[in-house]
């Protein structure tokens, strides 16, 4: 919000001519839920009614053929001597029938909005235009604007030609958003273009005025600049699109008439929800702290379970004799890994050992069985 409680004035000439309050007005909560919310429901109220016509794809002569011609119930055209004879009628899925659901001119196309949320969100939309961030985060080019929210001097709507308000706004550094919305003229795509909205424009910015005494004639042929009365202030205009922030140049009796218009005697500034929007601080603080219950120790942490089928230690708790016959297994397979390499030895010189003695058996075998002539002593025995 703006907090300051003086605002500067500013001559024709871009000089500071003096200082002026800034209303309470400027003090308001923003709201942007709210802002954007009203701006929603304002906006369906300048639709205009549509449909369809009442006739549109039931101007034939139509009628079922019934059942037991094996085909759909669908109305027909009747006659014949064309191709459109016996073609389905009516239905949406039809070539040439109406559209599902007729749009009708009797929709509900406008929308009531309460008056305390309307006025809530003006409020903000004001207190947001005199936020230079908020302001330039909706696009205006205010880098050589001296002060936000600009105030200039009554004379300002007395200004007649469109040369004076340009030397106006060149004066004080608001030139530059004029020509920004000036160089985004662009053709509208789409069928637009063709039913009285052929150009897009972005906003440029929004002078308040208090007395008509020649400022519109003035300012409203300069592109993106729009005009209000500070009795009409109108959230379409302070905040288009439903986005807070509008650039308003302001005149010193617009800007003193807002006293009257939002007060004591006025309508209603909206309260804020919270004098110190520092939450930290105020949770920190020892007076909340002092009545607050301790902090709670963390959750115990559960270890995780162990499965007995993997884990000795889980094994142990279930069956202790089963673990130790387990651990006993390990051990001993554990042993005979180490001695494995021994042990190989111990085979292989066993295995070569019989190996020898295999070679010598073997000898031994082929000289016995040699097959020897029985008559080459003769036949005596025993010689």
């Amino acid at each position: 919000m703006a907090a300051r409680p003086l605002v500067s004035v500013f001559s024709l000439e871009g000089a500071k001519s003096g200082e002026t309050q800034l209303p309470d007005v400027f003090t308001a909560p923003m709201r942007p839920d709210i802002v954007q919310f009203v701006h929603t429901n304002m906006n369906k109220n300048n639709r205009q009614a549509y449909s369809v016509s009442p006739w549109a794809g039931k101007q034939v002569s139509a009628a079922s053929w019934g059942t037991g011609r094996a085909v759909a119930r669908i109305p027909r055209v009747g006659g014949g001597g064309t191709s459109r004879s016996g073609q389905g009628a009516f239905g949406n899925m039809c070539r040439g029938g109406r559209m599902f659901a007729p749009t009708k001119t009797w929709r509900k196309w406008h929308r009531k909005i309460n008056l305390s949320q309307r006025r809530y969100a003006v409020a903000s939309a004001l207190a947001a235009s005199a936020v230079p961030a908020l302001v330039m985060a909706r696009g205006h080019k205010i880098d050589d604007v001296p002060e936000i929210p600009l105030v200039m001097d009554t004379s300002i709507e007395s200004a007649k030609k469109t040369s004076a308000a340009k030397d106006i706004l060149a004066s004080v550094g608001a030139l530059a958003d004029v020509e920004k919305s000036a160089d985004s003229k662009k053709i509208r795509a789409g069928k637009g273009k063709a039913r009285n909205r052929r150009y897009t424009l972005r906003r440029g910015p929004l002078v308040v005025y208090k007395e008509n005494d020649g400022v519109e004639q003035a300012f409203r042929n300069l592109p993106g600049v729009e005009l209000c009365c500070v009795d009409r202030l109108n959230l379409l205009q302070l905040a288009p699109g439903g986005h807070m922030g509008r650039f308003c140049i302001w005149s010193q009796s617009a800007l003193d008439a807002l006293n009257e218009i939002y007060g004591k005697d006025g309508k209603s500034i909206p309260d804020d929800l919270m004098a110190n929007a520092d939450l930290a601080r105020i949770i920190n603080s020892d007076e909340i702290q002092s009545v607050l219950n301790p902090a709670k120790r963390a959750n115990k942490k559960y270890l995780r379970k162990k499965n007995p089928l993997t884990s000795i230690k889980a094994l142990a708790k279930l069956d202790p004799y089963a673990a130790a016959a387990r651990e006993s297994e390990q051990r001993a397979e554990a042993a005979r890994k180490n001695n494995r390499t021994a042990t190989l030895a111990k085979k292989r010189a066993t295995a070569k050992s019989k190996k020898a003695f295999k070679a010598q058996g073997k000898a031994f075998y082929e000289k016995v069985s040699q097959q020897g002539d029985v008559c080459a002593n003769g036949f005596a025995i025993g010689e």
